[in-house]
């Protein structure tokens, strides 16, 4: 099984990212698509506005940020099918996120599902980048690199 990764959009990218997916459902603030060197962009796995909004990353709203977002996690989405089959691929994946935060947001969830659904343990914060080259996979909007 390949190594699950987290990691800040903004941080610089590096070999050791292999697949970089972001899982934000807005792009970014201040930051091109060039520069964030992301080869996803799996919007649906997001959290959704009103969860976003009400979480506003409190680390005090964590505990139910995590119950609510795991009951509306659309596991039956293509880009949550796009993340399984990465995940499945036995090759590095990074889940990129745009908080301040590194303990409490959404990708830090994504992995705990993720790892739970392919017998892994709990979350390992690993700092790592992009690959410049991106294939296209169902469902998933990809974004190509000059």
């Amino acid at each position: 099984m390949g190594v699950i990764r987290l990691k800040r959009v903004y941080d610089d990218a590096s070999p050791d990212d292999g697949t970089r997916a972001l899982v934000d459902r807005l792009w970014p603030r201040g930051l091109s698509r060039e520069a964030a060197k992301v080869d996803l962009w799996l919007k649906d796995v997001a959290p959704s506005d009103a969860l976003r909004r009400w979480f506003n990353h409190d680390p005090e709203r964590w505990p139910e940020f995590r119950q609510r977002y795991r009951a509306e996690l659309p596991e039956n989405s293509e880009d949550w099918e796009t993340l399984r089959r990465l995940v499945a691929s036995k090759k590095p994946v990074t889940l990129l996120f745009a908080a301040k935060d590194i303990e409490h947001n959404n990708a830090v969830v994504l992995k705990e599902r993720l790892s739970a659904r392919r017998g892994g343990r709990g979350v390992k914060q690993q700092r790592t980048a992009p690959r410049r080259s991106t294939t296209r996979l169902q469902g998933a909007q990809t974004i190509k690199h000059s």
